[in-house]
């Protein structure tokens, strides 16, 4: 009797420690908890895949423009942050890019610049109009914030994003980003027209994340993976009740 109780209660608490585990991920502060100095609001935000990097936006077609708010850390403390839309492509070369980093003096700024192949980044003007550009930079992290124009009627965008660990803080010129998977896998489609509650395209009963990456990577109470995991929980201790 003393030994089965034993052992029922050893698996309750593995179960316990493994449901912790996944409720509380490094990632565990999502999108939507996320809020902004100046109190902007955006009508959707996605858990980008790659980077711990996040993306709130809206997008109003009546002149077809996407204000943004992209959310990352650098990958060290004085490095750089970056979104961009890439027009003729799906990866870096030909991105239209906005980069965030700090000046001399701290205070956070943004670049443009025109990656317009793998050993090509020139700074100026992108290729699309972008207006109302500004940077945060709170608790180690970097929010740019910004509005693109689109091409008219479109569906949806290339984005690409990165994080970098140094930049010249006289010319804004970043230094290269690592190579590792993450940084290279941080691309995807952005949709313009989503569901506000769920972050699908517009008119489709797909789970899968409005940037085609999925979620942040993690499981999440609200997902299917841990309420199943919930629902093994609560027999379990149902088990030891009964028992």
């Amino acid at each position: 009797m003393a030994s089965s109780l034993h052992l029922l209660l050893l698996v309750s608490v593995s179960w316990i420690s493994l449901l912790a585990l996944v409720i509380s991920p490094a990632q565990a502060a999502t999108c939507s908890s996320q809020t902004f100095k100046n109190n902007k609001l955006y009508a959707n935000c996605s858990d980008l895949p790659f980077l711990s990097s996040y993306l709130h936006w809206t997008y109003n077609a009546s002149n077809s423009s996407l204000s943004v708010a992209f959310v990352a850390k650098p990958a060290k403390s004085d490095g750089w942050v970056a979104w961009a839309i890439n027009p003729t492509a799906t990866k870096m070369a030909g991105a239209q890019t906005l980069l965030a980093y700090k000046t001399e003096n701290g205070a956070p700024a943004v670049n443009t610049l025109n990656i317009s192949s793998y050993s090509s980044i020139v700074p100026g003007k992108l290729s699309f109009d972008v207006w109302d550009v500004s940077a945060e930079f709170s608790n180690d992290t970097f929010t740019i914030f910004a509005t693109v124009k689109v091409p008219k009627d479109a569906a949806s965008v290339n984005q690409v994003w990165q994080v970098g660990s140094a930049v010249n803080k006289t010319s804004g010129f970043p230094v290269k980003h690592d190579f590792a998977p993450p940084n290279l896998k941080s691309f995807s489609t952005l949709y313009l027209m989503v569901n506000s509650t769920t972050g699908t395209p517009a008119g489709t009963n797909s789970t899968a994340n409005s940037t085609g990456g999925g979620g942040s990577g993690a499981l999440r109470i609200g997902s299917g993976g841990n309420m199943g995991l919930l629902s093994v929980l609560v027999l379990v201790l149902g088990a030891l009740i009964a028992f």
